[in-house]
């Protein structure tokens, strides 16, 4: 689902952050190849200017195919396509983002307990 992949603002990349804005981009196309640059831009609550960015810095590197298709009328659109290459990236990415978040959330988790000890050593 979309709705999973990144689907609100609350939940985009946070400003400046290129590997996750990379791998947002790459997980919401796998799921929806027909996402134009505006859909993709809104979904994220990324700028276009940096949805552009990102998409074809992925689609230099050949870890996404763009291919052509028409849809209503003469209007011209694109599918974007995950390559093996891009699988292999949105794992790799995939796996440094977990990793990255755990280790803030064990962070957060001690000093959440150090916050509570503190309080409690106050309330005495």
């Amino acid at each position: 689902m979309v709705e999973q992949a990144l689907s609100t603002r609350k939940e985009s990349p946070a400003h400046g952050d290129t590997d996750g804005a990379r791998l947002a981009v790459l997980r919401l196309l796998e799921q929806r190849p027909d996402m134009s640059q505006r859909d993709l831009s809104e979904t994220l609550g990324l700028s276009l200017g940096k949805t552009h960015y990102v998409l074809h810095a992925l689609l230099d590197k050949g870890l996404v195919k763009a291919r052509n298709f028409r849809r209503s009328g003469n209007k011209l659109a694109y599918a974007y396509v995950l390559t093996p290459n891009g699988m292999r990236e949105k794992l790799r990415l995939t796996r440094a983002f977990l990793s990255r978040k755990e280790g803030e959330f064990e962070q957060l988790r001690h000093t959440i307990a150090a916050l509570k000890s503190e309080l409690a050593d106050h309330a005495r």
